[in-house]
């Protein structure tokens, strides 16, 4: 993952460093009042020859389908096959300051998913009760077109990713517990990527690995954060630290670390490629690694030691 708080300077050189050390796939990030999703992408796939670049998330709520889909298909001719697209609910908190959240975010998701992928096939979109494209005249289209994957964590959500999704993105952190409990809510028929973010170290000292994600987990255990931690044997106590914490910051710092251990790709080489093949075994597709702290274009480096 490329942070969304990587300073500016570093932004092209970790991704051309990513890229040559042979990581498949390099995740921009769009969270509000960071950098925009789309001009990363564009901007990294320009820079970088081989390594494909999703963008995780756009929200739906901010992206009308038309254009979203005008920004995807742009992307998807300049730099064939080398595109994902990641399409969400975005977070609910920051899309009601902007005034967008929809009254039934699962059907505003739903119809801009399906308005989406139509249109990078040249297909009409049917009017729904949010989504209407009324022409079918979008002419621009990729010849390889771009995979949509649905960026979303609750059981409906996941549901609805297996019917009209190409895959699904699972935020951090994703245990091999929470990768098989949603690849049983996604239920897909046919192909269907799944994608899991994780926080992220590698060191010959494994307990400096742990320690160096600590500051990750600041936010596990706050409600949204439930469904990652489903068949966790330490869940309960989890969120009671949560509770009990005046913050993130002291959580962070009384998180034991066997619970780190389980949530996160931090430890040895060797212990790290076990973690993640684990996550492959529970049903992801592709595994992506999140540096935390300073330093994040070093850690490069170390991270690649697992591929």
């Amino acid at each position: 993952m490329l942070p969304r708080d990587l300073p500016l300077a570093d932004v092209l050189p970790f991704a051309r460093r990513a890229d040559e050390l042979g990581f498949d796939e390099l995740w921009v990030v769009e969270d509000l009042g960071f950098r925009g999703g789309v001009a990363q992408a564009a901007t990294v796939l320009a820079g970088t020859s081989r390594i494909a670049v999703g963008i995780g998330i756009m929200p739906a709520a901010a992206r009308h389908p038309a254009f979203a889909a005008m920004e995807i298909a742009t992307l998807g001719q300049l730099f064939p096959g080398r595109v994902i697209a990641g399409i969400g609910h975005g977070q609910a908190s920051w899309m009601r300051t902007l005034g967008v959240w929809p009254s039934s975010p699962l059907t505003l998701l739903e119809e801009t998913t399906t308005a989406v992928r139509s249109v990078l096939r040249g297909r009409p979109v049917a009017p729904g009760r949010y989504v209407t494209l009324e022409h079918t005249e979008f002419t621009e289209l990729p010849e390889t077109i771009p995979p949509v994957l649905l960026g979303v964590r609750g059981p409906r959500s996941l549901a609805l990713s297996g019917r009209v999704a190409d895959g699904t993105l699972l935020a951090e952190p994703s245990p091999p517990s929470y990768v098989r409990a949603a690849a049983r809510h996604i239920a897909a028929t046919g192909p269907h990527e799944l994608i899991t973010y994780d926080v992220a170290a590698v060191d010959d000292d494994a307990e400096r690995a742990l320690e160096a994600v600590r500051p990750g987990l600041m936010w596990i255990g706050e409600p949204d954060w439930a469904p990652h931690l489903v068949g966790l044997p330490f869940a309960d106590e989890l969120v009671a630290l949560r509770a009990a914490s005046a913050g993130p910051e002291e959580f962070a710092a009384a998180l034991p670390l066997e619970w780190i251990d389980e949530l996160s790709l931090a430890g040895t080489p060797a212990q790290v490629r076990s973690k993640m093949a684990a996550r492959h075994e529970a049903g992801a597709t592709c595994v992506v690694l999140t540096p935390v702290g300073e330093g994040r274009l070093e850690q490069l480096e170390s991270l690649a030691r697992v591929v």
